[in-house]
């Protein structure tokens, strides 16, 4: 897998080049509030589905509670993947890189995500944006404060979540934003784990080659080691530069931004009968 601050911020480059293009154009409700969490709902989301491994770095996030929890899904995982596997799939034990590498689960992860938002008239909010944000700081500190990093991260997840709660104050339009925002994040996380040596199974049911857990992976030239030169000196800066330019673009998309006075989006928006703004 890639390392976290590389899924971290894929997720809010991934999240924040849509976002740019639906605020420039009016699809959806992308307001500034909703760019602004789904970011860091993208952000978090793009390590959740290394939950699956409980000695990953994402696990102890929250201490014993996320360890908890990555052992259930570990579990649940390594279940499906032996009851859903052929003959041509590994042998292997283990949950990593099963049921929530798939493109099936982050759907689920979005859809739930919205639903839970929507049902709760928006009071959920702040409880979904206190888990994806100590999931966005464990993945882009990494291994920050290693000894304490748990209570560390609770206390900044709960600061950030204040905040962005405050400031949005419960905006209706946020629920299907937020969703959009986690599968994003996921589906960031898994073309990272794609360009790996490993690969990653996201078309599971799907059989490829006679496997349902076929690893997806472009040719070996074209992947990376985790972790190494490529990853670190190339791949992560070049995200984090897409990262900041989207997401100053789609607010400034918006109208937030008026003193910026450079036009950050390189293209025509003139309006386009039927799709874009009236």
């Amino acid at each position: 897998m890639s390392m976290g601050p590389t899924h971290a911020i894929s997720g809010l480059a991934a999240w924040s080049g849509v976002a740019v293009l639906g605020a420039a154009y009016d699809f959806g409700s992308f307001t500034a509030p909703a760019i602004v969490v789904g970011g860091a709902l993208a952000t978090g989301a793009a390590l959740l589905p290394d939950l699956d491994h409980p000695s990953s770095t994402v696990a102890r996030t929250f201490g014993a509670i996320s360890k908890s929890m990555s052992a259930g899904i570990n579990w649940l995982s390594h279940k499906i993947y032996r009851s859903t596997r052929t003959k041509k799939d590994s042998n292997r034990h283990g949950g990593h890189r099963g049921f929530t590498h798939t493109i099936v689960f982050a759907i689920l992860a979005g859809l739930a995500t919205t639903a839970l938002i929507q049902l709760s008239h928006t009071y959920a909010l702040p409880f979904v944006m206190f888990f994806f944000c100590g999931l966005a700081v464990r993945g882009l500190l990494h291994e920050w404060c290693p000894k304490r990093d748990a209570l560390t991260i609770t206390l900044t997840s709960a600061g950030l979540s204040l905040l962005c709660w405050q400031w949005v104050n419960g905006a209706p339009e946020l629920a299907g934003a937020c969703g959009l925002a986690v599968t994003i994040g996921c589906v960031a996380h898994f073309i990272g784990d794609a360009i790996t040596e490993m690969g990653c199974p996201m078309m599971w049911p799907v059989p490829i080659a006679g496997k349902t857990w076929y690893p997806i992976a472009p040719p070996k030239i074209m992947r990376m080691k985790t972790g190494g030169k490529v990853e670190n000196m190339v791949v992560l800066p070049a995200f984090s530069l897409l990262a900041l330019w989207f997401s100053v673009a789609a607010l400034q998309a918006t109208g937030v931004m008026p003193w910026l006075g450079v036009d950050l989006l390189p293209w025509d928006t003139t309006p386009v009968e039927g799709i874009a703004k009236q």
